[in-house]
């Protein structure tokens, strides 16, 4: 275990250094300035070029580089060029609705991909088979912003059971607050869903064929304990790892989502970077979200040996 640990905590390393560099040349290749975008257009060129020295802008990429990586190494991702305020902080202030957004959404995809996918394989060929595996193309063909229209028309301007958009002042009520990710929950949870729904369905059909589910059957021991304890149990590895990609892509990718609901969250915060050229906003949060893809698959790694306990981690 410990040396499993200590490879795949270098290969992040090495990840994670490679994402620095790539995300550092984009932002500066990008056409812009963030600093004649954050004086104006009334700003002379003599305060652009005070502005760009006070911030360290006018230095060689590489000796900016070098800096910037000393910040991270302390732990600091810079200043936001717009906010005014530490990138770490401003993360902390968006990492809420994201999060809670994102494992939402994973348990909604879970809870209907999974159980879908099983009856699919387990009436392969069937009516419901061939429902099931419609409605799971069908969902990966569904726009994401259309369907979050969709639902804010009908449940929150019709029935009004739910806010069409936002999230809530800081210190409204928890409850509250969550009640707003409702909505945008369910829309991320069944578009992925789909995915979760063909995974499965594989996944328990290459079990299905096993020895030993013949045998089982053979003993005549009841079908519902054959699914649950031979086969489910057995197809859980590749399962988990489409959810934990999925929670992955849900933290750093939920961006149409977050803007169709007007939610203060991590995809917000990057979108109106990038349209401000807001650099160590966009470099500090594409890092720490690569970081979270990275514990993510090592958490999933971990996971396995749970859910099937004949997989050893020093082997791999």
């Amino acid at each position: 275990m410990l040396r499993f640990l200590t490879r795949r905590l270098a290969g992040a390393l090495m990840v994670l250094a490679l994402v620095a560099v790539l995300v550092f040349l984009l932002t500066r290749l990008a056409s812009g300035d963030p600093v004649a975008l954050l004086l104006g257009d009334q700003a002379t060129a003599a305060d652009i070029a005070r502005v760009r020295a006070e911030y360290g802008l006018d230095r060689p990429l590489g000796t900016q580089f070098l800096l910037w990586l000393a910040q991270v190494a302390q732990g600091n991702l810079g200043e936001s060029l717009f906010l005014q305020r530490p990138v770490t902080q401003a993360l902390l202030e968006r990492a809420e609705p994201t999060l809670f957004l994102a494992g939402f959404a994973v348990a909604v995809a879970a809870l209907i991909g999974i159980p879908c996918g099983t009856v699919a394989a387990v009436w392969r060929g069937h009516w419901a088979d061939q429902l099931l595996s419609g409605v799971a193309m069908l969902g990966a063909s569904v726009p994401s912003f259309w369907l979050g229209l969709l639902f804010m028309q009908f449940f929150a301007v019709k029935l009004g059971w739910f806010p069409a958009s936002g999230y809530g002042d800081p210190d409204t009520p928890l409850l509250e607050r969550l009640h707003h990710l409702v909505l945008p929950a369910l829309v991320l949870g069944l578009l992925n869903s789909a995915l979760i729904i063909r995974f499965t369905r594989a996944s328990v059909l290459d079990i299905l064929s096993e020895d030993y589910v013949r045998t089982a059957r053979a003993k005549g021991l009841p079908e519902r304990s054959i699914l649950l304890h031979h086969v489910l149990r057995n197809a859980l590895v590749p399962i988990v790892t489409v959810l934990g990609l999925t929670l992955a892509l849900m933290i750093g990718g939920a961006v149409v989502t977050e803007t169709v609901f007007n939610l203060p969250g991590v995809g917000n915060l990057v979108v109106r970077a990038v349209l401000r050229r807001d650099y160590p906003v966009i470099q500090g949060t594409l890092l720490v979200i690569a970081a979270v893809y990275v514990l993510i698959n090592l958490g999933v790694d971990l996971l396995y040996t749970v859910v099937d306990p004949r997989i050893r981690l020093e082997a791999k």
